[in-house]
């Protein structure tokens, strides 16, 4: 039996006539970081593609989730998340950016920051709303926002220094811009936005009466001292910002999928609503754990944004050695480099998705080509094609090997 052409009206002579599938989501290849997971189970190459670490989170954490799911409470928790998780991340905003959040009100937890997003934008967006991204973008904006039935306009930021053009900024908000997504700290750029860059934000979401979506998963992960300040706590901002955090990416417990928004109660309550229709809760002992972990002193953070700082350099300056131009980064997990000068030596072309494929196959290491954080189609311009992203959260003994193989690869 064979089934037409998803997504088309058309069929082929011979076929069973099937309705066409949603047009977002069919045909939609793979996500890049599992295709190169994949890839990189296949061959045995070192992964440093997808951003997870390869030690898991604080042992107190973990605990308290496996006595919570022997002892506590295993059927539905609230909606909006277990009382002593909203506190938690309320008194976080307060005690990290002096932000006075009603726990009660103005924090749901989700199951993961991916599901928190889509249910920012499902419940923000109506048909035909514009929503501005910045490229090169988080694979899930694009596809969840125009499934939600936005129209989407995007501006670039290129490396080295990944600065928003603000002439290209105030271009693409019109009477029509709904919200724009901010990702800060960014992946894959490891930037930090500049307090004048999100001051250009600020004043476009007051003129053009605008929301933002901030994704702020890593804003526990930023280096050389750099802090970190959302743009809900700049003036004007609170009642048109959802805050996005993520315990997986705080705490080293990305398998936990435990995410949480923080907005005002008003621009929050359809958000709920939003989240009630699609997970509707999340697991009530990994949120107990969440809680512990969200209350740990300022030392566990410190040591935490220290920790990874100290493995971008050793990674840094490994790739150098090896020949990749290292871009800097100012927080996540990764490193971006330019290949342009590595592949002219080995002879290769000038193509981040062959290049990656090709140093997981030879060299025994996987990266990600930062061109599939870009849109292409026809109204964008071409990606570009000499950068690659590499992933440091790992052990050091685990990037060290990596550098090794790639001297090996490169002198080959």
């Amino acid at each position: 039996m064979r089934f037409g052409i998803a997504g088309s009206d058309k069929l082929q002579e011979g076929t069973i006539s099937v309705k066409a599938t949603n047009s977002i989501y069919t045909g939609m290849p793979t996500t890049i970081f599992e295709v190169m997971s994949q890839l990189a189970r296949e061959s045995g190459s070192i992964n440093l593609g997808q951003g997870f670490p390869d030690v898991d989170g604080p042992l107190d954490i973990r605990q308290k989730a496996a006595d919570e799911l022997i002892s506590g409470y295993n059927q539905y928790p609230p909606m909006m998340g277990l009382p002593v998780l909203r506190q938690a991340v309320a008194d976080a905003n307060k005690r990290f950016y002096d932000l006075d959040i009603d726990p009660a009100n103005e924090v749901v937890v989700t199951s993961g920051a991916t599901e928190a997003i889509s249910d920012c934008l499902t419940a923000l967006i109506e048909e035909g709303d514009e929503v501005i991204l910045i490229e090169p973008l988080y694979d899930c904006y694009l596809p969840l926002a125009k499934r939600a039935g936005a129209t989407v306009k995007s501006i670039r930021i290129v490396p080295p220094k990944w600065q928003i053009d603000r002439a290209e900024l105030e271009a693409v908000f019109s009477d029509r811009t709904k919200l724009i997504v901010l990702n800060d700290p960014h992946n894959p750029a490891g930037k930090v936005y500049s307090d004048e860059e999100k001051g250009w934000i600020a004043e476009l979401l007051e003129k053009y009466d605008a929301y933002a979506v901030c994704d702020e998963v890593y804003e526990h992960i930023t280096f050389d001292g750099l802090p970190h300040k959302p743009l809900m706590a700049f003036d004007g901002m609170r009642e048109r910002c959802l805050r996005i955090g993520s315990a997986g990416k705080t705490f080293s417990l990305t398998g936990w999928k435990i995410g949480y928004i923080t907005g005002s109660k008003e621009l929050l309550d359809p958000v709920a609503k939003a989240h009630q229709f699609s997970t509707f809760t999340t697991a009530p002992n990994l949120q107990e754990a969440i809680a512990l972990g969200l209350n740990k002193d300022n030392s566990y953070y410190e040591e935490l944004s220290s920790d990874l700082q100290s493995k971008r350099d050793r990674l840094a300056a490994g790739l150098r050695d090896v020949g990749f131009e290292v871009i800097d980064s100012q927080g996540s997990y990764f490193l971006t480099t330019d290949v342009t000068d590595l592949c002219a030596k080995k002879g290769l072309p000038l193509d981040d998705a062959a290049f990656c494929q090709t140093i997981t196959e030879q060299a025994g290491v996987t990266a990600v080509p930062v061109s599939a954080f870009y849109i292409e189609d026809e109204n964008h311009a071409a990606a570009p094609k000499q950068f690659v992203r590499f992933c440091f959260c790992k052990k050091e003994s685990v990037l060290d090997e990596a550098i090794q193989r790639l001297k090996n690869w490169a002198v080959q």
